[in-house]
């Protein structure tokens, strides 16, 4: 949007201070990276340098905001993880099947995930990506062709976990590694925060709360609080880890990051969803108050657990404590449309109640929510002086007709396809469904050529030397 642009159209999903509300035949005006006018037609501004797109048939919404990703390995994870798991880990696939998928994946392969997912999120909506990861460079080149607003946080850890037998999970500490790693995280931090007119800004994100000491815990803490950036840990994503921290410390993983002081608004916990007050856990309640006392935000990622037969219990309990709830995306599909589905869907489940979560509920989550965990009050909302970071889906097609409910059509009915343009700070990044920057045949080339490298490479990398037919069988025999 190199002018002054008004975008005229028939439903716009803008915010007046408190919360979303349902503008209809509305005009909101761009000027450079910005939003500066909201309001019906009838009092719209005109002037001469004032360029209209014509979007009556369209619902304008604000960009959708991912509070989790990989994208630097997660496209590889399609047609290996899914139905695979070892009741002997609760059915988490982060000691087998995650650790053999990353140690044989090359870099090129990790380059080609990176571009096919920074596509696969901009075509869905998704304008703000949290990346959590090692393909730190990369991924700030890549932002500034792709026009994707990040923020990158390069993981780091003090130990890491392993298993042996396929029974049991163990843990390997170098300490030194990861103060290692902080040190490369804030060198990062120095170098591209900011860069790119700001479309990218770092954070500090030690890896899982069962691999870091508590030093390197309270000492990223702080840098992070020094920088005034986010701060993101994994945690309480398997019984594992839960069983494991309640071994080491007599206490819930939550419970123990509360005693170090490192909880508090600028904090993210990534899953949280094995905690006390679980089923999975059978352990005394009291998690989701700690979070919510402590006004840290939770970036749920409900497809990777889902599809695994592990729900949070649950979105709307989380919700009514007053925990702020953001969607992230994690592994594949990097799709918060599907995040904020399933997220409505597995809580009524759960709650056995079809109003306990709603489309309201979980596109804040996806907007609102996603900018109050990153300490922002300029993404996520249509207001005069928020970021032009805008989406326009189609108000007719087979996942939109007939219009009613718009967000109820997004939430429930939409995909990617129904789509037609997004702006990420006043720049046209997708346009008729189609992302600009991405050369499609390409990405789907290059990520077919990782998967094919990567398959025959898993056997060392297991601990049963077992090849990638073996970790996940096809759905069915060959000819």
């Amino acid at each position: 949007m190199p002018r002054r642009t008004a975008i005229h159209a028939g439903h716009v999903i803008a915010f007046d201070g408190r919360g979303h509300r349902l503008l209809r035949d509305g005009i909101v005006i761009v000027d450079g990276d910005r939003i500066v006018s909201v309001g019906p037609r009838s009092a719209a501004p005109v002037g001469a340098d004032l360029e209209t797109i014509d979007a009556r048939d369209s619902i304008l919404t604000p960009g959708l905001i991912s509070t989790h990703a990989h994208i630097g390995g997660s496209p590889l994870d399609r047609s290996f993880l899914e139905d695979r798991g070892n009741p002997q880990f609760f059915y988490s696939g982060l000691f087998e099947l995650l650790p053999v998928r990353g140690a044989a994946q090359d870099e090129e392969a990790t380059r080609a995930c990176v571009d096919f997912s920074m596509a696969e999120l901009l075509r869905g909506g998704v304008t703000t990506v949290m990346e959590i990861g090692g393909a730190s460079e990369y991924v700030v080149a890549r932002a500034a062709d792709f026009g994707l607003r990040v923020y990158v946080g390069l993981a780091f850890r003090s130990g890491r976990w392993l298993t042996r037998d396929g029974r049991r999970v163990e843990w390997e500490w170098d300490e030194e590694q990861g103060r290692q790693g902080l040190a490369r995280a804030i060198e990062l931090h120095k170098r591209h925060d900011g860069a790119h007119g700001d479309l990218v800004r770092c954070f500090f994100s030690p890896a899982q709360v069962d691999t870091c000491t508590p030093d390197l815990l309270q000492a990223s803490k702080r840098a992070a609080d020094e920088r005034q950036r986010p701060w993101q840990l994994h945690t309480s994503q398997s019984v594992v880890e839960f069983n494991e921290m309640l071994g080491r410390h007599g206490k819930t993983p939550v419970a123990w990051l509360r005693d170090l002081g490192v909880l508090g608004p600028s904090a993210i916990l990534g899953h949280a969803i094995v905690i006390g007050g679980s089923s999975w856990t059978n352990y005394p309640a009291g998690d989701v108050a700690v979070m919510a006392d402590a006004g840290c935000s939770v970036a749920h990622a409900v497809w990777v657990f889902a599809r695994r037969g592990v729900v949070m219990e649950s979105f709307a309990g989380y919700r009514r404590a007053g925990v702020n709830m953001s969607l992230g995306t994690d592994t594949n599909p990097q799709s918060v449309i599907e995040a904020m589905r399933w997220a409505a869907v597995v809580s009524k489940i759960v709650e056995r109640n079809t109003e306990a979560t709603t489309a309201a509920h979980v596109f804040d989550a996806a907007t609102l929510g996603g900018a109050r965990a990153l300490g922002r009050d300029d993404l996520g909302r249509i207001a005069p002086g928020a970021k032009a970071d805008l989406v326009l889906w189609k108000g007719a097609s087979w996942g939109m007709t007939p219009l009613r409910d718009p967000v109820k059509n997004i939430v429930y009915n939409a995909t990617a396809e129904d789509v037609d343009r997004v702006w990420v700070n006043g720049r046209l990044v997708v346009d008729g469904g189609r992302v600009r920057a991405a050369d499609e045949r390409a990405i789907f080339a290059a990520l077919q050529a990782g998967g094919e490298r990567m398959w025959p490479r898993m056997g060392p990398f297991d601990w049963a030397g077992r090849d990638a037919d073996a970790l996940s069988p096809q759905t069915y025999p060959s000819w």
